[in-house]
């Protein structure tokens, strides 16, 4: 391609709303162009980078027996509505209506028009097992777009859902994708991790997030150092502290006006944070409950709602926490609960002796308080959030925590849907059952802005190889003026399209800084430079986009130098 005839919409200026470095540069190399909040129009440049990663997408999806179909975006409210979705998955879930003012909403996902595509064309076992996938757009109602393509509300995603007779098939299909998954990363030649993560909205019992390390992440992940334990923090699992060995003290009241934090009943009583156990009172399906954990730890959500046995929990309201426990917060306790209340006690927590907590009247706390003899032990779950340093919950490594962009999930949804949706097939038994299911995606317009997070510097993108719009960028310089380094620039633009490489030719009647400037902005990863004094030595100046310095080149020698290269 030429960059004389290609439009290369590149800017000097960091735009003000763009918030991380994807956002700036995809739009400073005109990538992207912001048409509305979440909104992007992907420009020839940024397309040619999305297609590549479809592609190895697409291969790697074909390879373990994928095909490929596309479903529609606008989709029926029955379908959601059958599911059970249509008011569990809230605001996100953009609703429409149609001239005959029917329910339709703009897909976020495809669970429930596989299945009903499915339970239409399937009749008996031996069709199975069946694994579909596609490319499409999909949107959703992001409160707060922002980070560029990273959290837009509309995106491209590649879907895959595989049915099963039973769950030892769907066992099989998952880590076939879970291999399938790990080679499109490794291909697209970018550092990431699969961790074992929370279902979400999505459902089913087993599934894996597949993280870009970045600092940037929004997602944090804890991994072992000796073992490939992985877990997004949200779910990562904590070692039970081992029982505390030290004999009963004897339990006493303390008075402690006015305090708000655990830091400072740990001052005002003389003891240590980790010697407090703090009750937080939350809201589960609209119920309360009071959950215990140690005063250095910190409550972890996603964990109280399995523990608890619902979709979601959050922290009470200070109004709700009274009318709940009849007591202030920051001054409840075990001892002297008031009956009825739902309660749960941190594993960690759990093991504590002699521990201070409230005393379930405002400005009193007590200390030297034990499970069963001052308060019923209640049912123990793991409820914290691990922390950097702590023992692996698999072998005796340490967790260290770092930060991750997701760009892929695994499900293995069981019969979720196949059973609300009566998605079902003959067994060998003539009986009609529910089929199992799998469903996988890839945030194809994502893997875009991570790949950028993980490769960049101060002058632009780096793109790994596989990613890169163009393979080659030739730098003309004074080509206008220069009849011999047209020639030339020419003769190497069409001995590398030969060649099989995809080069961009900068043909343009621009300074070479400004050229200079262009090709480390967009980041192609091989750059070659055509210039008189070059030409007079019979050489051509080349450098790599990661590297600090230029080499020499013979001309005659630069096509097969950069074949194998680019190899």
């Amino acid at each position: 391609m030429r960059a004389s005839r290609f439009p290369l919409f590149t800017s000097k200026e960091t735009p003000a709303d763009a918030e991380i470095v994807s956002h700036q540069l995809m739009l400073r190399a005109g990538l992207i162009n912001r048409l509305g909040a979440g909104l992007y129009t992907w420009q020839p440049l940024g397309l040619r980078v999305l297609r590549r990663v479809e592609r190895v997408v697409r291969e790697e999806m074909n390879a373990i027996g994928g095909m490929e179909l596309l479903m529609p975006a606008v989709q029926p409210a029955e379908l959601w509505q059958e599911s059970g979705r249509w008011d569990l998955y809230g605001p996100l879930l953009l609703r429409i209506k149609d001239r005959h003012e029917r329910d339709f909403c703009f897909g976020p996902t495809h669970e429930e028009v596989i299945t009903d595509f499915l339970r239409r064309e399937l009749r008996s076992y031996r069709q199975l097992p069946l694994t579909y996938y596609q490319i499409q757009t999909k949107f959703r109602d992001e409160t707060r777009p922002r980070f560029g393509v990273m959290r837009a509300r509309e995106f491209l995603m590649k879907d895959a859902y595989s049915f099963h007779m039973d769950a030892a098939s769907l066992g099989e299909t998952y880590q076939d994708m879970r291999g399938a998954y790990t080679r499109i990363f490794e291909r697209l030649g970018l550092e990431f991790r699969a961790v074992k993560a929370d279902s979400g909205s999505i459902g089913g019992s087993v599934s894996e997030e597949f993280h870009v390390l970045a600092d940037s992440g929004e997602d944090e992940i804890a991994a072992c150092d000796c073992c490939d334990y992985a877990a997004n923090t949200e779910l990562a699992e904590s070692r039970p502290a081992a029982p505390a060995d030290e004999p009963p003290a004897t339990a006493a009241e303390h008075e402690t006006p006015g305090i708000s934090t655990v830091a400072e009943q740990a001052r005002l009583l003389g003891i240590e944070s980790q010697r407090v156990v703090k009750s937080v009172v939350v809201m589960a399906d609209d119920q309360p409950a009071v959950l215990f954990v140690a005063g250095d730890d910190e409550l972890n959500l996603v964990k109280a709602a399995r523990a608890l046995g619902v979709e979601e929990v959050r922290l009470a309201e200070p109004e709700e926490a009274l009318e709940a426990t009849g007591v202030p917060r920051g001054f409840i306790g075990p001892a002297g609960l008031r009956d009825g209340l739902r309660t749960l006690v941190d594993q960690r927590a759990a093991g504590i002796r002699n521990f201070s907590s409230g005393a379930n009247r405002a400005d009193w706390h007590w200390v030297n308080l034990n499970w069963d003899r001052d308060a019923a032990l209640p049912e123990t779950a793991d409820l914290r959030t691990v922390r950097a340093g702590e023992r692996c919950p698999r072998c005796d490594g340490r967790l260290g925590i770092t930060r991750g962009i997701e760009v892929g999930h695994i499900f293995q949804l069981g019969t979720k849907y196949s059973e609300a949706m009566e998605a079902t097939v003959l067994d060998e038994s003539g009986r009609n059952v529910p089929m199992h299911m799998g469903c996988y995606g890839i945030g194809v317009s994502r893997v875009v802005a991570a790949a950028i997070e993980q490769n960049h510097d101060d002058s632009g993108i780096i793109w790994p190889e596989p990613m890169a719009p163009f393979q080659v960028t030739i730098v003309s310089i004074n080509a206008h003026k220069s009849e011999r380094v047209a020639t030339e620039s020419q003769r190497l633009y069409d001995e590398l399209q030969a060649a099989g490489l995809e080069p961009l030719w900068d043909d343009r009647q621009a300074r070479p800084g400004v050229k200079f400037a262009d090709v480390e902005l967009i980041g192609v990863p091989h750059r070659i430079v055509v210039s008189d004094r070059g030409l007079d030595a019979g050489t051509v100046e080349y450098r790599h986009r990661r590297a600090e310095d230029n080499e020499t080149l013979p001309l005659a020698e630069v096509v097969d130098e950069l074949r194998q290269r680019c190899g």
